[in-house]
């Protein structure tokens, strides 16, 4: 029984035969050709399939069942007889594709002469299988054998892309070729190209870029195209345009575009956009006009009208060439009378666009100029000096036509109800860049909070919006308040002062002294030094020896303004410094001539120096020794091995630490251990907050 139709061979010697709907080719031994991609089916009479085939002819697919009988095309056996077909076709970009074939008996099934699919064996049902693989692009052959040797038989095969997005990546082959046949007279272009040779094709795309760009525009809609031509409304603007068509198969991949670009050169019919954004500003007294570019074009056109409606004149352009600017300066128009205008564009065919909108003005100035910008303000004793940038440059309209305004208000925000104008020369500071005018107010209240902002006046009176507003604090020459809760510390590196601030917001800084009362009954005041940690705090650098002394504080604004050491308000307080003298007594005998330097209050290590030139002690010095006190051991212990040499002159504590007092002897000595002379020393190490 046959199960579908046969194709007739193509042999020029072949008699074609009707039987049962199926065309066959006789003598089996003629020459047969099948145009791809038909199967060339070979007959044999044995299971080898050698010799020569009892019949040859093509075949558009392979689906037999030939029952119990021999095939009905040719007298073969009723059992032991096989079947090859051959195909040899072009798979374009290739890619992933299914095999399927089932055989009662035996099939097996070649790619390129790789078998892929093997069930060569004597079955009583019908064998099945399925294979993916990947063909490579370009022509390859397919051969299939198939043999049965007794019982039923059946066959069938077949091959497949397969079309899922997710298993086929492979763009398809681009088409192989494209031309373009332009209408000039409709501006219509109809694109040409040659069939893909893809299985799995979807469609084809149209696309177009300008020959000046690299974009491309799809031009044939989101909708592929399955015929090979499309027509294209080019656009008519001159310019040349370049197409190309590309393929896309079933899974969506897109081929590359076709391997040559055909072009068409246009001839322009289209205006170029018509201006928008025309406006009319009456700044300087005059009628100026702007408006935004316009597609295409490479002039423009101003018109003038004493109505809404016209009659328009054309304005003579003030350039030599195409008037190409976006603005345009009308000075005749009368003062005070409206005047109509409106803009047209031409490109470079000289299509002119349509007309703008049509504005009108009457050259009265009402355009403010913009608020000044950068405003600030520095406060000194008896004045407050306030800045702005210019507008524009020095000599613009504001400047010397025009002017400046600067308003004050009390308190830390501008307060629009409650300004004052101040009244001051405006000049311009030297070498700023970008200009910067200032005004110095000295009519402001001192020791207050004053807000100040400026205007930008024109010739005309036009006032701009007031600029941002800038808050300072006044000078005065009255001294901050007492500092408050005023603390003396006594420690090992000398007096710890710490204070809270007082009340005013404008301290900057603060002093401090240690005082000592003299035999006279007087007080010798010294100074107290600032770390950098915490600026309410200080430290009184000074030996512990129990003396009893006051300390001031007095806080600094940023005037100057402090209260006096020796006046009534300063805040004092007095304080008992620690005792860490050494307990053993020692002699200070040095009359050595020459030269010693101590630091005796020191922000490093402690160190000293010495010379000694006098001949006749002087011989007797064999070297020195560096000795400190040693609270833990009640005595004074060497700093070094040994003596210092004779001839050195300084010697650096290197183990001192901050926030310590030391106490030191300096001896000189001879050789036999004996003192020629000793210093006593001390010195504080302040560790600073």
């Amino acid at each position: 029984m046959i199960t579908r139709t046969r194709l007739s061979a193509l042999a020029t010697t072949a008699a074609l035969v009707a039987s049962g709907g199926l065309l066959t080719a006789t003598p089996a031994a003629a020459a047969v050709t099948c145009a791809s991609p038909l199967w060339k089916a070979d007959y044999y009479a044995n299971t080898t399939l050698t010799g020569t085939p009892k019949l040859v002819t093509c075949d558009s697919v392979i689906a037999e069942n030939y029952g119990l009988g021999d095939p009905a095309v040719t007298t073969l056996p009723k059992d032991n007889f096989g079947v090859r077909w051959t195909l040899t076709r072009d798979f374009g970009s290739g890619g992933p594709f299914t095999f399927t074939a089932e055989a009662q008996d035996g099939i097996r099934v070649s790619l390129d002469g790789v078998r892929k699919i093997d069930l060569w064996k004597n079955v009583s049902t019908t064998q099945k299988k399925t294979v993916d693989l990947t063909i490579p692009s370009g022509r390859h052959t397919i051969v299939v054998h198939y043999v049965t040797w007794t019982g039923a038989a059946n066959v069938k095969f077949g091959y497949a892309p397969r079309t899922s997005a997710t298993v086929d990546k492979v763009r398809p082959l681009a088409p192989a070729s494209a031309w373009v046949d332009p209408n000039y007279t409709t501006g219509a272009t109809k694109i040409y190209w040659n069939a893909n040779k893809e299985m799995d094709l979807a469609g084809y795309s149209v696309y177009r870029r300008p020959e000046t760009s690299t974009a491309w525009s799809r031009v044939s809609g989101t909708a592929l195209l399955t015929t090979r031509s499309y027509t294209d409304n080019t656009p008519r603007t001159g310019q040349t345009y370049v197409y190309e068509v590309r393929a896309r198969d079933k899974a969506g991949n897109e081929s590359y575009g076709s391997p040559y670009d055909p072009t068409v050169h246009t001839i322009d019919r289209t205006a170029p956009a018509t201006p928008t954004g025309l406006t009319v500003s009456t700044a300087n007294n005059e009628n100026q006009l702007s408006w935004k570019a316009a597609t295409d074009a490479v002039r423009y056109e101003v018109e003038a009208a004493d109505q809404p409606t016209g009659p328009f004149t054309v304005l003579t352009p003030y350039t030599y060439g195409p008037f190409t600017d976006l603005r345009y300066w009308d000075s005749s128009a009368p003062a005070g009378v409206p005047r109509y205008y409106r803009v047209r564009a031409f490109d470079t065919a000289e299509l002119p666009s349509a007309y703008s909108a049509v504005v009108s003005g009457n050259r009265t100035d009402t355009t403010p100029p913009p608020a000044p910008t950068a405003v600030r303000a520095l406060a000194e004793l008896d004045k407050t000096v306030i800045s702005w940038n210019m507008i524009g440059s020095f000599g613009n309209e504001v400047a010397y036509s025009g002017g400046f305004r600067v308003y004050r208000s009390p308190g830390t925000a501008l307060d629009p109800t409650d300004l004052t104008r101040v009244s001051c020369n405006l000049y311009e500071v030297a070498g700023s860049a970008p200009v910067r005018i200032e005004c110095q107010d000295e009519d402001m209240a001192p020791n207050g909070y004053h807000t100040y902002a400026v205007t930008a006046v024109d010739p005309v009176g036009n006032e701009s919006p007031l600029s941002a507003p800038v808050t300072i604090r006044s000078g005065d020459s009255v001294a901050p308040a007492p500092v408050v809760d005023l603390k003396a510390t006594p420690r090992a590196d000398g007096t710890l002062l710490t204070w809270k601030p007082p009340a005013d917001d404008d301290v900057v800084g603060y002093s401090a002294w240690q005082g000592v009362a003299r035999e006279n009954g007087t007080i010798a005041w010294a100074g107290c030094r600032e770390g950098q940690s915490d600026p309410l705090a200080m430290v009184c650098p000074n030996v512990p020896d129990g003396e009893a002394a006051v300390y001031a504080v007095s806080a600094r604004d940023r005037w100057g303004n402090s209260l006096s050491l020796y006046g009534p308000d300063i805040a004092k307080v007095t304080a008992t410094e620690l005792d860490l003298r050494p307990s053993v007594n020692v002699v200070d005998d040095w009359n050595l001539s020459g030269a010693m330097n101590w630091s005796d209050v020191t922000t490093s290590a402690p160190s000293i120096g010495w010379t000694c030139f006098t001949a006749e002690p002087c011989a007797q010095i064999a070297g020195y020794r560096m000795s400190r006190w040693n609270p833990a051991t009640k005595a004074y212990e060497p700093l070094h091995t040994g003596l210092l040499p004779a001839a050195g002159t300084s010697y650096v504590d290197r183990t001192a630490v901050p926030g310590r007092a030391y106490f030191y002897t300096f001896q000189a000595v001879r050789a036999d251990g004996t003192t020629v002379a000793t210093r006593a020393l001390s010195t504080v190490w302040p560790a600073l907050v």
